[in-house]
């Protein structure tokens, strides 16, 4: 399991968990593609995203899009996205659609994780059984 983060703390967050932390910056989708080798179900958890309202904006928008077109030439063959959070619900809901659209074309399954990432435990529920529907296809 990978997680990527542009933050070193945040990816210090990551490997303590368990996973493999990954730099990357969704300002600069190259830096992110590396760390969908090998991956069959890539997780979008960008529900509790910070930054400016530009960048929020760009993250659910134009960034998602060109992130999950790449992922599309990877080995990844399911997108769980997250479409709750503190993110505005408008950007969200906006993301969701990006993500639904480009699975949609490409014939690529996906999950859209609902639950509010505040409530850890429904949310960890949500998540691992669309990974795990995902990969068992």
């Amino acid at each position: 399991m990978r997680g990527t983060s542009r933050d070193g703390a945040t990816r210090a967050a990551i490997e303590s968990t368990g996973a493999e932390a990954v730099a990357g910056d969704p300002d600069r989708i190259f830096t992110l593609v590396p760390a969908f080798a090998h991956v069959s179900v890539a997780c979008l958890l960008l529900g509790t995203a910070t930054g400016s309202d530009e960048q929020l904006a760009a993250l659910h928008g134009t960034r998602l899009e060109m992130l999950v077109e790449r992922m599309l030439d990877t080995t990844v063959r399911g997108i769980v996205y997250e479409a709750s959070g503190s993110v505005d619900a408008e950007l969200l809901k906006a993301g969701a659609e990006r993500v639904r659209a480009a699975c949609q074309r490409s014939l690529i399954p996906y999950v859209m994780l609902e639950s509010d990432p505040a409530d850890s435990a429904p949310w960890l529920c949500e998540a691992l059984a669309g990974v795990e529907q995902l990969l068992e296809g």
